[in-house]
C-alpha cells in the first residue's frame, strides 16, 4: 500500500494549515526575539552632542573622517545638535549623548545641579571671541561708560563672567549696571533697536554683528579672561572609551590645522552649515585657536574662579569643586 495516500484529502489539508500556522508564528517569535536582541544590545556608538557655532565640530562633521577612523574600532559617530549649551548638558546628564562641547559656564551650573561628567580636554584660550559690543556711532568709549546702562547678555553664559571681570577692572561692579538677560537672537534685535546701550556676545554672533550692522567692539576678554571651550564626557563613557576619545583628539587637532592653513575654503564648508556668510564665519575663525589638550591643573583652578564668581551672584545654588569633575588621573595631579 502507498502510505503518501494513506491520509485522506481533509487531514492533508487540515496538516498543512497548521504547518503553515507554525511557521508564521516561528516567523514572528524569531523577529521578535531579533528585535528585542538589538535593543538589548545596541551597536557601538559614539554620540557626539555639538551646536552650530563650534565650527571646528561642524567641520570635521561634515568631512566624515572621524567615522573613517572609528569604524576599526567598531564604532559608530552619531552627531545630535543642541540649541545651546545648557541643553547639550541636559542630554549629556540624561545619557542621550557621551560626550559634547561647550562654554566655561553651562559646566559650572550642570555640576552644580549634580550632573555626573568629567572634563577631558579643552581647546586654547580664545578672549578675543567674546566681547561687549556697541552701536557705531555709541558715545561709549570705554566700560567705565558703561555705569547706569542696559547691557544685554545671555544669563550665565561665559559673557556673564566677562561682563564682571571688566566691570571689576574699570572700577566698577555688577550693581552699577542694569543687565538685560536675552537670549543671542533676542539681544540682537534689542541692539538693533536701541532698547538697550550694549551687548554681552561671543563669536559668530559677534563677527556676524561687526560685519551685518557695523558693530563696535567696546572691548573683548583680551588680558582679563580665557575663554576655555570644553569637552566633556559622561564619566562612564570616559572611562572605558578612552582610546575613541584619542581619536577623536587626533581628529580634532588634524582638522584645527587644515582649518587655520585654509581659512577661506574651511569657512566656505562651514558658512551653510551655520546659516551665515562665509565671510562672516572667516572672522569669527580668525579669533580661535585649535588643539585639544587635556585640563590641566592650572585651567581647572581658573573655571573654579568662574564657578566662584557665579556662586557669589547667586547664579548657582552651591558651591561646587572642579576638581570633582576632572578625570581621575587629572584629579590626582591637580591635588
Amino acid at each position: 500500500m502507498d502510505r503518501s495516500n494513506a491520509t485522506t484529502p481533509p487531514e492533508a489539508a487540515s496538516r498543512r494549515r497548521w504547518l503553515h500556522n507554525v511557521a508564521a508564528v516561528l516567523s514572528v517569535t524569531i523577529a521578535a526575539f531579533a528585535s528585542g536582541a538589538a535593543v538589548a544590545q545596541p551597536a557601538a556608538q559614539l554620540r557626539i552632542g555639538y551646536q552650530k557655532s563650534a565650527s571646528l565640530l561642524v567641520l570635521l562633521k561634515s568631512r566624515q573622517t572621524l567615522e573613517q577612523r572609528l569604524a576599526p574600532l567598531g564604532l559608530k559617530v552619531r552627531w545630535v545638535e543642541f540649541p545651546a549649551g545648557p541643553q547639550l548638558l541636559e542630554g549629556l546628564n540624561v545619557g542621550s549623548v557621551d560626550l559634547g562641547y561647550v562654554g566655561e559656564a553651562p559646566p559650572i551650573f550642570a555640576q552644580a545641579a549634580g550632573a555626573d561628567f568629567v572634563y577631558v580636554g579643552h581647546d586654547p584660550a580664545a578672549p578675543q571671541a567674546e566681547a561687549i559690543l556697541v552701536p557705531k556711532d555709541s558715545p561709549l568709549r570705554t566700560v567705565a561708560d558703561l555705569k547706569g546702562k542696559k547691557i544685554a547678555l545671555n544669563k550665565g553664559s561665559n559673557v556673564h563672567y566677562l561682563l564682571v571681570r571688566l566691570l571689576e577692572e574699570h572700577g566698577l561692579t555688577y550693581r552699577d549696571v542694569q543687565p538685560v538677560f536675552l537670549a543671542p537672537a533676542d539681544a540682537r534685535a534689542a541692539f538693533e533697536r536701541g532698547s538697550v546701550d550694549a551687548w554681552a556676545i561671543w563669536d559668530p554672533f559677534l563677527a556676524a554683528a561687526e560685519k551685518q550692522v557695523d558693530a563696535r567692539v567696546l572691548a573683548d576678554g583680551t588680558g582679563v579672561v580665557k575663554n576655555y571651550a570644553y569637552y566633556l564626557a559622561a564619566r562612564r563613557f570616559a572611562e572605558q572609551h578612552q582610546e575613541a576619545i584619542a581619536v577623536l583628539f587626533e581628529e580634532l587637532v588634524a582638522q584645527g590645522r587644515w582649518l587655520k592653513a585654509h581659512p577661506k575654503e574651511a569657512a566656505q564648508l562651514i558658512a551653510p552649515l551655520q546659516g551665515l556668510d562665509p565671510e562672516v564665519v572667516e572672522r569669527s575663525l580668525s579669533r580661535y585657536s585649535f588643539g585639544v589638550v587635556p585640563v590641566s591643573p592650572e585651567v581647572a583652578a581658573e573655571q573654579q574662579r568662574i564657578a566662584d564668581v557665579f556662586l557669589d551672584l547667586k547664579l548657582i545654588p552651591r558651591p561646587i569643586r572642579i576638581v570633582d569633575a576632572l578625570p581621575r588621573t587629572a584629579t590626582a595631579s591637580a591635588r
